[in-house]
């Protein structure tokens, strides 16, 4: 599974290094030709970025070119008069400021009071305490064994639709983390649509739904993930283990890894867009296309 040593540097960029870490710089006459992402460090784009960019608890700063879309998530995005946007922008727990003379091509949405709501679905409440309040570390513990208790279940019922979601972590996980990223926009901006009709009749179930399908696209990508890390570290030892094990494995490290503060929020963020988006992309596990083409 070599593609998921791309998967653990996207996971190891995921930490930032305080005061050390500078901001994720394109400069002008330059071009980044993949995605771009952004960790917890500001995004400054002068020259040209030819497909999406993302930023994660920091700003993005837009003086040149992105051709795809712009997701912004517990940050500011700003685009300067010269920036241009190929696809849509989307900024969830910041502004969103353009200058006169910037063009966004697609759709442009910011809602600056979803806060940190969306953390909250990644990595779990911190219920406002200290990380290391003995209350927070007891809840993650207590997290850790429902996650045992999840993953034993999954692989009972459905052990293969998870390994082949596993695969499609191991093998694309850069991939996974774009669409886990706009999949998780999208059921956000849902959500925020049903509560504003939420005193309806049809508004209030239609949440819960949203809710639902976010929780249930976490618990399997993450079973999903906590597998293929399992295999990855193995593979790296020379030894072998029964799919439940490795996924098992798994699950024990990124645990050890969710247990320090800070670092293990970073973690677990990247972790959890990576199984959304392999659970999207492999449609938990069953290979088929979301929609079937009309019948001729």
């Amino acid at each position: 599974m070599p593609s998921l040593q791309c998967g653990v540097a996207l996971l190891l960029l995921a930490v930032p290094l305080g005061a050390a870490e500078s901001a994720l710089v394109i400069e002008a006459d330059s071009v980044a030709a993949r995605q771009v992402i952004a960790l917890g460090r500001q995004l400054v784009v002068n020259g040209t970025v030819t497909s999406d960019a993302a930023v994660v608890g920091a700003d993005a700063l837009v003086g040149g070119e992105v051709r795809g879309d712009l997701i912004v998530l517990g940050g500011d995005a700003r685009l300067g008069a010269a920036a241009r946007v190929g696809g849509d922008v989307f900024v969830l727990g910041g502004r969103l400021d353009t200058d006169r003379g910037a063009r966004i091509e697609g759709r442009s949405v910011s809602y600056p009071t979803v806060g940190s709501a969306w953390l909250t679905l990644l990595e779990g409440p911190s219920l406002g305490l200290s990380p290391i309040s003995p209350i927070v570390l007891g809840a993650k513990l207590a997290l850790l064994a429902g996650w045992v208790a999840l993953t034993l279940g999954l692989f009972a019922v459905s052990g293969g639709g998870v390994l082949s979601t596993s695969r499609s972590v191991g093998d694309e996980p850069f991939r996974n983390f774009f669409v886990g990223l706009t999949g998780v926009v999208a059921i956000f901006l849902t959500a925020l649509l049903f509560a504003a009709l939420a005193a309806t009749l049809a508004g209030a179930p239609m949440l819960v739904l949203a809710v639902l399908l976010a929780l249930l696209l976490k618990l399997w990508g993450m079973t999903a993930v906590f597998h293929a890390l399992g295999v990855w570290v193995l593979e790296r030892l020379g030894k072998r283990l029964t799919p439940l094990n490795a996924a098992l494995l798994g699950l024990v490290i990124l645990g050890a890894v969710k247990l320090i503060p800070y670092v293990g929020t970073w973690f677990w963020t990247v972790a959890t867009l990576i199984g959304v988006g392999a659970t999207l992309t492999t449609k938990f596990g069953r290979r088929e296309p979301w929609f079937e083409p009309a019948a001729a």
